[in-house]
């Protein structure tokens, strides 16, 4: 995923350098109004937003567990010594 991120990075540069010398270039499917600068930009930004996200989840995920686990989650759950022998059956939980 972290490599997917670099490459959503250098895209999203790529698409704002073009974007910003000629928009036409970046937006050739806008044929009804001159294509903004404003629209590369808020544009570039979304990708750039996006890819960082994937890069913080790519670095999430290869750290050990032990370390993105709250330390509540960690803990076992305390298992039963003994078993309850007075109730032989469901049907004694239900009262009458």
């Amino acid at each position: 995923m972290i490599i997917w991120a670099f490459n959503l990075m250098v895209l999203a540069i790529g698409i704002f350098i073009t974007g910003m010398f000629k928009p036409q270039l970046v937006l050739f499917w806008w044929e009804e109004r001159e294509p903004s600068r404003l629209v590369i930009v808020v544009f570039c930004s979304l990708i750039l937003m996006a890819a960082a996200i994937m890069y913080g989840e790519g670095n999430k995920q290869g750290e050990p567990l032990s370390k993105v686990a709250p330390a509540h989650l960690q803990q076992q759950a305390p298992t039963a010594d003994t078993v309850d022998n007075t109730i032989s059956s469901p049907a004694d939980l239900v009262k009458d």
